[in-house]
C-alpha cells in the first residue's frame, strides 16, 4: 500500500515538473505582447515556476550529488528570483533597458549553467531515458554558442535557429514526464549502492 501511495506521489510530482516546464515558457510572453501586465504576470508566474522545478527535483538530485543537487537548486532560486524581478522591472518604463540587460545577461548565463547542472543529474540518475539528457546537454551547449557568437558581434538572424534544440527538447521532456513520469528503479538502485558504501 505505501508502495503505490509513493508512486503515486511520485507520478503526481513527474506531472507537476512537466507542467512548471511548460508554465516557464512564459517568460517569453514579452516577445508576443507589450501589455505590461500580461508581462508581469507572465514573468513572476515563469520564475516561481524555475524554483518549483528546481524544488521538486531536489529530492531525487540529492541522491546523485547532494553538492550538485544545492548548486541547482541555489542558482535556479536566483534565476527565478531575477525573473520576477524583472515582471516587475518591466512596469516601468524607465527601467525597460535594465530588464533587458538582466534578462539578455545575467538570466541567460544562469539559465546556461543550471541547464548543464540539470542535465548532468538527469543523465546520472537516468530517471528519464539518457537520450534526453543527452539532447538537452547538446541543445544548453548550441545556446552558450549562440549566445557567445552574438557577444562577438554575430547578429545573423539564422543564429537563432540555435534555440530550436533547446525548445524541442524542453517541450518533448515536459511531455515525457506528464505521460511516462519517473524511472524511479534507477534511483532506488543508487540508493542501495550508495547505503552499502
Amino acid at each position: 500500500m505505501k508502495t503505490i501511495i509513493k508512486m503515486n506521489k511520485n507520478k503526481k510530482t513527474a506531472i507537476l515538473v512537466g507542467a512548471l516546464i511548460l508554465i516557464a515558457f512564459g517568460v517569453i510572453a514579452n516577445a508576443i505582447t507589450e501589455f505590461k501586465i500580461i508581462v508581469m504576470v507572465a514573468d513572476v508566474v515563469s520564475g516561481l515556476a524555475v524554483i518549483g522545478i528546481a524544488i521538486l527535483m531536489f529530492p531525487f538530485f540529492k541522491v546523485i550529488s547532494n553538492k550538485l543537487s544545492l548548486s541547482y537548486l541555489s542558482v535556479e532560486i536566483v534565476e527565478g528570483v531575477i525573473m520576477i524581478t524583472g515582471g516587475f522591472f518591466f512596469l516601468n518604463n524607465s527601467l525597460h533597458s535594465l530588464r533587458d540587460l538582466v534578462y539578455n545577461g545575467i538570466h541567460l548565463y544562469l539559465f546556461i549553467l543550471s541547464g548543464f547542472i540539470f542535465y548532468y543529474l538527469l543523465y546520472k540518475s537516468k530517471i528519464i531515458p539518457r537520450f534526453l539528457s543527452i539532447w538537452g546537454t547538446v541543445a544548453i551547449f548550441s545556446l552558450l554558442v549562440m549566445t557567445i557568437l552574438k557577444l562577438s558581434g554575430l547578429n545573423y538572424p539564422m543564429l537563432d535557429l540555435l534555440l530550436v534544440p533547446i525548445i524541442s527538447n524542453e517541450i518533448f521532456l515536459a511531455i515525457w514526464l506528464m505521460v511516462k513520469g519517473f524511472n524511479l528503479s534507477t534511483i532506488n538502485s543508487v540508493k542501495t549502492k550508495n547505503n552499502m558504501k
